[in-house]
């Protein structure tokens, strides 16, 4: 009998397919948000809906940098899933979050303040940015969010 894949991994590749509908010209980034082995909402970053696309605007240098060097018309996947279910009154009281990079600290504060539980992310924030540390990741374990790199259960990645 074939192995069935478990529903961490189905959501970790939508996360990941996701991530391919993004319009940023630096980085593609797929969220999934669930309850109870349900999906309740899905994100990509980009900017908002009906201001650019920054891969048809601006697609050899990307949107302009705001003051940090970050992008300054992006909502990040995570905070797209986030809004998609506040706008749609779902609670994200004790959700799990599937993310191809792991949150930011911006993002993190708002994955605590919503009531995710559970945070599964695929590549680290940290060494996409170059930074020393995690932070958005030390954030959410310090306050009792159970947030880990995701490893398949089913397959090789």
């Amino acid at each position: 009998m074939k192995k069935k894949p478990s529903f961490d991994d189905i959501y970790m590749e939508l996360a990941a397919s996701l991530s391919s509908r993004s319009h940023c010209v630096k980085a593609q980034v797929g969220a999934v948000l669930t309850k109870d082995t349900r999906i309740v909402s899905l994100g990509y970053n980009g900017p908002p809906a009906g201001t650019h696309n920054c891969d048809e605007q601006w697609p050899d240098e990307g949107c302009p940098r705001d003051s940090k060097g970050s992008c300054s018309l992006a909502l990040h996947a995570e905070q797209n899933a986030i809004l998609y279910a506040h706008r749609n009154n779902i609670s994200l009281e004790n959700a799990t979050l599937y993310v191809t990079l792991s949150p930011c600290i911006a993002c993190a504060r708002v994955i605590y303040s919503v009531g995710i539980k559970k945070v599964y992310y695929l590549n680290s924030y940290a060494e996409f940015k170059g930074l020393k540390n995690d932070e958005g990741v030390d954030f959410l374990q310090k306050f009792g969010v159970d947030a880990q790199a995701f490893k398949y259960s089913t397959k090789e990645k």
